[in-house]
């Protein structure tokens, strides 16, 4: 479902930052946890899986089954091939949420989904809402949710197009130690049931290893992050 290899980039010219992600293979409903210190390249590398930073280099990245070719309009930096890519294949979810203020809850949700040309609602959007108990937020602003419901509405927002690949960067960082339990084992739930796969950046080891989930660590030498699979 997802193959990397070989991808690299390096921060700050040639005297800066490596960070180097050797291989990573996830088969549907696979989660992979991106862990490490503070400042390693867990975001770094997080925005090279999503297409948003350029790898100085790269072996292979195809998502999907039939697979689709990232590696190749990447490396070219083709960002109208890219941006459909992001579109419609990924789902981010922010630390903070990232959600418009100026949208209500059920357009915020809408939003992914009428830029592919799906329509607003789906079945399988319904589902979701429901295992989340978002419904009864539907109608409500986000600055009147608390922090757990924005969260909870931000996770939906990113699989509401039904992406092979879900992208989360300490989705949990601002919950409670209660809330972000209960997230996180929302997040994995949904992603097995509805068989996409998902790279988490996390700080908190034990609830990666709690969840059974493939980590990889960055290993920190001087100028250098590798992240393999421990």
């Amino acid at each position: 479902m997802l193959n990397i290899r070989d991808m690299e980039i390096q921060r700050g010219g040639s005297a800066g930052f490596t960070v180097t992600l050797p291989q990573l293979s996830l088969q549907r409903g696979e989660i992979a946890a991106l862990t490490g210190p503070s400042g390693c390249g867990k975001s770094t590398l997080l925005e090279m899986i999503g297409a948003i930073l350029s790898p100085a280099r790269l072996g292979e990245y195809q998502l999907g089954e039939p697979a689709v070719d990232i590696a190749a309009p990447l490396m070219a930096k083709d960002e109208a091939v890219l941006s459909a890519i992001r579109a419609q294949e990924l789902g981010f979810v922010l630390q903070h949420g990232g959600l418009l203020p100026w949208l209500p809850v059920a357009e915020n949700i809408a939003l992914p989904r009428r830029l592919v040309g799906k329509t607003a609602n789906s079945p399988w959007l319904d589902d979701a809402i429901e295992r989340l108990g978002v419904r009864p937020l539907m109608k409500k602003m986000p600055s009147q949710l608390s922090i757990g419901e924005r969260q909870r509405v931000a996770f939906i927002r990113a699989i509401a197009h039904q992406p092979r690949l879900l992208l989360a960067d300490e989705p949990t960082a601002a919950l409670d130690p209660d809330n972000a339990s209960r997230l996180f084992a929302l997040m994995v739930d949904m992603v097995r049931a509805m068989d996409m796969v998902a790279v988490i950046v996390s700080h908190d080891w034990q609830r990666v290893a709690d969840f059974g989930l493939d980590c990889f660590h960055a290993q920190v030498e001087e100028g250098r992050s590798v992240f393999c699979r421990i």
